[in-house]
């Protein structure tokens, strides 16, 4: 009933696997992205289908909210 080496690992496995499934919400959060919260939403709800999962990905690596650079 301890806690033993499978246990810990299982743990470990899984706040590796939350990280990942969260992780397009953090690059938003880290690149202060305008809808940080809409990305959030979108990707805690609908991050476990995989389309759902790349497409909050790119949205939080998209430029929106960025100021063009001009020549």
């Amino acid at each position: 009933m301890g806690f033993g080496i499978d246990s810990i690992g299982g743990l470990l496995l899984l706040v590796f696997l939350l990280w990942i499934y969260l992780l397009p919400w953090w690059i938003a959060k880290g690149r202060k992205h305008p809808n940080v919260y809409s990305i959030a939403v979108v990707n805690l709800f609908l991050g476990w289908t995989f389309i759902g999962w790349v497409a909050c990905l790119a949205w939080s690596l998209s430029a929106a909210g960025r100021p063009q650079v001009r020549e």
